[in-house]
């Protein structure tokens, strides 16, 4: 009887694979978010590849755009002021630019809670006091943490890219449960369609950038703040980039040493 059982859910289940394997991809209903998402664009920065090197003026640029534009919401908690010299800035020009942020301190006569201007040496402050507060002012969703936000999502730095450039007005035609609310803007590189951010660039010149740079459109703002943020998540890519070359390049010495000593060696056997 046991027996029987077995092979009657073992036929079962091999009669369901099957169905599923012939059934039409197209007979399957498919939701709204499947439907009207997109696919991030494609994008490209001198950091891609395995030659690939940061370009400093642009991930300057890239902090400038945090600063101003994305600072007010989220974090940069894993980076410290002091990390900036690695783009080009001077220790003087760190100190300088840490100071401009409040840092959460003590009070050393009432041991109250206080702030303090930013060291060198201070991590990127919080822009809110915790997750409740950051609730509170964001329509009930906490603004995430960007340091590692080009390795955290799929699509990496392109997705954030396609996410900053691709708000868009509501489609005609997507169903009602679809739509967003009053306090959601509607994006279709967004997994669920309907994010809670509101567009942070809207338009060209919302941040000035100093002589020599290109224009600030939307779209270089939001190329130099995704290139940043590639920086932020992986501050030592060139360094790995650097060793990756000269570990291939030590290969290649020592397969051609070590067929060059195998010819030398066998050279005058007998076969």
């Amino acid at each position: 009887m046991v027996r029987i059982i077995a092979f009657l859910a073992g036929l079962g289940f091999c009669v369901a694979l099957l169905i599923a394997a012939f059934t039409p991809r197209d007979a399957v209903e498919e939701t709204a978010a499947e439907l009207f998402h997109k696919e991030h664009k494609e994008v490209s920065f001198t950091s891609d590849g395995p030659f690939g090197k940061f370009d400093r003026p642009q991930l300057q640029r890239g902090l400038q755009v945090y600063k101003e534009v994305c600072a007010a919401c989220h974090s940069l908690r894993l980076v410290r002021f002091n990390d900036l010299t690695e783009i080009g800035y001077t220790a003087g020009q760190v100190k300088t630019f840490a100071a401009e942020f409040q840092v959460p301190s003590v009070n050393p006569d009432t041991g109250e809670a206080a702030s303090r201007p930013g060291l060198a040496s201070d991590n990127f402050p919080l822009p809110y006091a915790n997750d409740i507060a950051g609730r509170a002012a964001n329509n009930g969703a906490v603004p995430p943490d960007l340091s590692l936000m080009t390795k955290a999502r799929e699509g990496h730095a392109a997705y954030t890219y396609s996410l900053l450039t691709g708000y868009q007005n509501v489609p005609a035609n997507l169903p009602k449960d679809s739509r967003p609310d009053k306090t959601h803007y509607y994006n279709p590189y967004f997994a669920s369609l309907n994010i809670a951010m509101p567009p942070p660039l809207t338009t060209a010149g919302q941040v000035t950038y100093g002589p020599g740079n290109p224009p600030a459109s939307v779209d270089q703002m939001a190329k130099d703040v995704t290139a940043f943020l590639i920086w932020t998540a992986e501050p030592k890519l060139e360094n790995r980039h650097r060793a990756g070359v000269a570990s291939l390049i030590f290969l290649l010495i020592f397969a051609g040493l070590c067929w060059g000593s195998y010819k030398s060696i066998w050279a005058n056997k007998p076969h």
